[in-house]
């Protein structure tokens, strides 16, 4: 069965986005490979908020190579290619989803769309990169609600940025976690060894410095 996964960025107190839906915050780092990380989802699952910020950059809201639906009880239902917008339950869509054959499905956000889809027991993994800045106000990663118990499943430190990211599954799942692939290994550069010196000089010098020892004991033997 797919895996509906939870992957977002938050602030180190708890919030995905600015008071009004901004994301400015969110540093970038190069060794974050966003195509492997798109490769391991075929659906992406939203609600209308994280929807208009997608329409907000100039596109349709869609994403490369995924089905986006979004959930909207105010917007008009649409289907196009690569989205459809829905005012069906997101629940019973998403249970449907996970019955299909395929990758796994993104929970792309927001807050409360994770929170309906985590108390319908839907939620599988909990995905955060965990980014280094106080917002001080926003949107909460989770409205208030049951509590969930998680157990961390990987973690990642990204040192040019300070991202820490952070894999967990939901614990009353019993789902397998998910490994954090879509990092780029860091390259190494060799250091080149210095060579080796005589500790008393160039091996010429104390090449000559043996002679004179030699030369020395034969005369005195004279």
């Amino acid at each position: 069965m797919k895996r509906l996964r939870y992957q977002v960025a938050v602030s180190l107190d708890g919030f995905i986005a600015g008071p009004d839906g901004e994301y400015d915050w969110i540093v970038s780092d190069s060794s974050i490979d966003f195509g492997a990380l798109f490769k391991e989802f075929d659906t992406a699952v939203m609600g209308r908020k994280t929807h208009e910020v997608l329409t907000a950059q100039g596109g349709s809201g869609t994403l490369t190579g995924l089905e986006v639906v979004v959930f909207s009880r105010s917007l008009p239902p649409k289907t196009a290619k690569g989205i459809r917008i829905t005012k069906d339950d997101a629940s019973g869509v998403v249970a449907a989803l996970k019955k299909q054959p395929g990758r796994d499905i993104w929970l792309f956000g927001g807050g409360a769309l994770f929170r309906s889809l985590l108390d319908a027991g839907l939620v599988d993994t909990v995905e955060v990169a965990l980014i280094p800045v106080l917002l001080g106000s926003g949107i909460p990663l989770l409205p208030p609600g049951a509590p969930a118990t998680l157990e961390l499943f990987d973690r990642k430190v990204l040192p040019a940025s300070g991202i820490v990211m952070l894999s967990y599954r939901v614990k009353a799942r019993h789902a397998r976690g998910a490994r954090i692939r879509y990092i780029k290994a860091r390259k190494h550069v060799a250091r080149r060894t210095p060579s080796r010196r005589s500790t008393t000089g160039t091996p010429n010098s104390a090449s000559k410095r043996a002679g004179k020892k030699r030369s020395a004991r034969g005369t005195k033997s004279v």
